[in-house]
This record gives structure tokens, C-alpha cells and sequence, in this order.
């Protein structure tokens, strides 16, 4: 099996769904869950509406790179109070755009391709991002001057979380790193040794909350640590393979990445009240629920393998026409695999109430819109997917094939696809819509 040895440490060379790349499905049929429908073409290329419309497009890359991927994984990053979009490329630069006509305000060159989320902060005006030369930057986001530059020695692809003056971000060689916002300087990091062995491509971003950061590595092992000083907040790591290593087979490969960057939202149903928990996935191991302050288990569910992406989708409140009940919101726990599809799972106890198989090519990963799921595909082009039954709403075909992530806000959404072109869409609630 091919291996890619970007960075230091190895792992196996596909394209990656946590990433949003098209991804060979399995052959294995659905289970009959829920809503579960078979993935059958007509099904993703048929358009039974007309919410997604296309306002505007442009060719974003200055240049075409004939090495390395034939990807484009940049997801924008909207600005609205300012009318902007941040959007990296394949040709190492990162663009600001006017969200309107996407017209070039300023694009800033960086030493790789730039395949992660920018991070945009209002009260500074600044964007912060990763690149694949293994640094991580922050820039005046309105003419896109540097401010500082910190190289973590691996390719940064995943988005940062800035909490107070502190940012924190991953990088591809297993390593947390805390940065002070303003100065650009260290102020603390982790690293974990490279798993052994093969593993699968991509790796998560740390999660943020209640004074702790969470994070997965390429072991299998979820670590939370202290904000201030990067120490170990539960008794021990949390290993998320343990159980499917206790079930393998003899000498069987098996892959321990936990590549999902960690969820915190409501853990649903709960007849002791509202809480918490902390969703997270690994390749072997499934999906689990935890307790964010020990990390105790609360449920695990085996049978959604290869999951690489985490989305809590939340309905909006609104109470029940004639039926005196007050309003109430309903969250689905949304898991991407390129092993076992889509699925739409219950966070009170993980089970499935629904899952779809991809279709062929691929899919990149959800992107929660309103009362509707948004997301793109490696050879069909874009689609609203129903949270609560996983059906196709409608589709559009745009002319190209998504591997990066989309992004929306209110009614509008940005689309980078494959062939560097960089979609401006128009979108409509279904809920408007007879």
C-alpha cells in the first residue's frame, strides 16, 4: 500500500473524507435503519427543488500546480458584518474576496498550499490559518498584512480556536500547540509519539470548552487538557480503540487514528436533566459520547466505523401549532465515513436513526444550514440533505466536483470546487418553500 511521508510521520495515502475528498466506498449494503435509502444515482443527480441557486463564480487560483493532489480542500470563511470571504488555495495563497462580486481584495503568499479553515475574529480584524509549510499566521484581515508567523514543523490544515489571547492549533506530526494571540509567541505545547504502523490520512483540530481543550490523536487516545498551562485534566487519556482491539482478529490491520475533532453539545433525552457531552470518533473504534470533565463513557456506538467527521445539527425552537406545548429543539449527532456513509444518530444514546450510503466518489463533509444539511460531492456537485431522515432536499449541478468543505450564512453560501472555482450560492429554507 502507497504511503504519503508528508511531515514526520507516515500514513496512507487516499483522499480523505475528513477533509472532504472523494473517498471509494464500500461495497457492503445498507442496513435497513430508520429512513435508510440506497445510494442509487438518480437519487443524488435528480434536483426535487429549487433552493440552491448559483449568484456568482471566479477562477480563484493564480496558477495551476501540476504536483500533488487534484484537490482543492480550502473551506471559506464568511465575514458578514464586512461583506468578505477567506478562502485558501492550492497555489499557497490565502485570498480575501468581497462577498458580493468576489472580487480580489488582497491574497497573501505562504510557503504551501493552504487546505484549512481561516479563522476570522471581529474584535481584531484579523484572520488566522494554517499552511501546509507547518506554519500557522496571523494577518490584518483588511489589507492582509502579516502580524506574526509561528512554525509548528508540521503541515496545519485544520482550523484554530482562539480563547481569550491564546490560540490554539494541530498540526499533522500529532501536536497541540497554545500560541498567544498577540504576540505570536509559545506558551505551551503537547506532542504525542507517531503512532505505529499505517494510518489513515488526516488528523483532528482541538476542541474548546468550559477551561478545557480537547485532543484526538493519530493513537487513538483523546487527552483533555488545562487551558493555562497545558496540563492533564482527567486521570488518564481516554483510549478509544481499546474495545475494538480487544474484539480484532489475530494480525489483523487495523488503523487506531482518531481523526474527528471533538463535538460538545446537548446530550438530548436525559431523565436527570440537561447536560453535556462530548462526542468523539475513531477509525476502529466507533462513536462515542463522553463526560467532558472525566471523560467517562456514556455510550459507544461500534457500527459507525471510518467515521472522520462530527456535526451536531440542532433544530430551531418553535413550539408546536395547537399544541400548547412550549418550544423545543431536537439535535442530531450527524457522522461522516467513507467505510459506512452518513448517519444520523441519537446523542442521548448513539443509536442510528437513519444512514445512507455515499454515493460514488465521495462526499465532503456536512455543513448545517438552517433546517437542512448542505454538502458537496466529488462527482454529482452539491446537495441539502434532511437531518432528521438523511432524504436529498434538492441538488444543483454546478459543473465541477467539492472536496473542500462549504460554508453558509443566512441565506448565502461559498463552494470551492476541485478545478479552482469558487461558487457563490444563493440558498433557500425549505420551510419557505411549498
Amino acid at each position: 500500500m502507497a504511503v504519503d511521508t508528508r511531515g514526520s510521520r507516515p500514513f496512507v495515502a487516499r483522499a480523505r473524507l475528513a477533509l472532504a475528498a472523494g473517498l471509494a466506498l464500500a461495497t457492503a449494503a445498507c442496513d435497513k435503519l430508520g429512513a435508510v435509502a440506497k445510494p442509487e444515482v438518480p437519487l443524488w443527480v435528480h434536483h426535487p427543488g429549487t433552493a440552491l441557486t448559483i449568484e456568482s463564480r471566479r477562477e480563484l487560483s493564480t496558477k495551476k500546480l501540476d504536483a500533488g493532489e487534484p484537490f482543492e480542500r480550502g473551506t471559506p470563511t464568511i465575514d458578514a458584518p464586512h461583506r468578505r470571504v477567506f478562502v485558501g488555495s492550492s497555489d499557497h495563497g490565502l485570498y480575501a474576496l468581497s462577498a458580493t462580486t468576489l472580487a480580489t481584495l488582497w491574497r497573501f503568499e505562504t510557503g504551501g498550499r493552504v487546505e484549512g479553515t481561516p479563522l476570522y475574529v471581529e474584535q481584531e480584524d484579523a484572520v488566522y490559518f494554517g499552511s501546509n509549510d507547518g506554519a500557522v499566521y496571523k494577518l490584518r484581515a483588511a489589507d492582509g498584512k502579516l502580524v506574526w508567523r509561528f512554525s509548528t514543523n508540521g503541515e496545519v490544515l485544520r482550523r484554530p480556536v482562539l480563547v481569550a489571547d491564546t490560540l490554539f492549533a494541530m498540526n499533522a506530526n500529532d501536536a497541540l500547540v497554545a500560541i498567544h494571540a498577540i504576540t505570536g509567541k509559545l506558551r505551551w505545547f503537547r506532542q504525542r509519539p507517531s503512532a505505529a504502523g499505517m494510518e489513515i490520512a488526516g488528523y483532528a483540530a482541538p476542541a474548546v470548552h468550559d477551561g478545557l481543550v480537547y485532543a484526538a490523536f493519530s493513537d487513538g487516545l483523546l487527552l483533555a487538557y488545562r487551558l493555562e498551562d497545558g496540563s492533564e485534566a482527567w486521570s488518564g487519556p481516554v483510549d478509544l480503540n481499546a474495545e475494538a482491539e480487544q474484539a480484532a482478529v489475530r494480525g489483523e490491520l487495523r488503523y487506531l487514528d482518531a481523526d474527528t475533532t471533538p463535538v460538545v453539545a446537548p446530550l438530548g433525552a436525559n431523565p436527570e436533566g440537561p447536560r453535556e457531552a462530548l462526542f468523539v470518533a475513531s477509525y476502529e473504534g466507533g462513536v462515542f459520547a463522553l463526560d467532558p470533565r472525566t471523560g467517562g463513557q456514556l455510550w459507544r456506538n461500534d457500527k459507525a466505523l471510518g467515521v472522520t467527521e462530527l456535526v451536531a445539527w440542532t433544530s430551531e425552537r418553535r413550539p408546536t401549532p395547537g399544541s400548547g406545548e412550549p418550544p423545543t429543539a431536537r439535535t442530531v449527532l450527524v457522522a461522516s465515513s467513507g467505510m459506512t456513509g452518513l448517519w444520523g444518530l441519537e446523542p442521548s444514546d448513539g443509536h442510528a436513526e437513519w444512514r445512507r450510503e455515499l454515493p460514488a466518489g465521495g462526499v465532503t463533509p456536512v455543513v448545517p444550514w438552517k433546517q437542512a444539511l448542505l454538502v458537496g460531492t466529488t462527482r454529482y456537485g452539491l446537495f441539502l440533505i434532511h437531518p432528521l431522515d438523511g432524504r436529498v432536499l434538492d441538488g444543483i449541478a454546478a459543473g465541477g466536483s467539492f472536496a473542500a468543505t462549504p460554508a453558509t450564512y443566512g441565506t448565502h453560501a461559498f463552494a470551492l470546487s476541485n478545478e479552482g472555482v469558487l461558487l457563490g450560492l444563493g440558498l433557500e429554507p425549505p420551510s419557505r418553500r411549498r
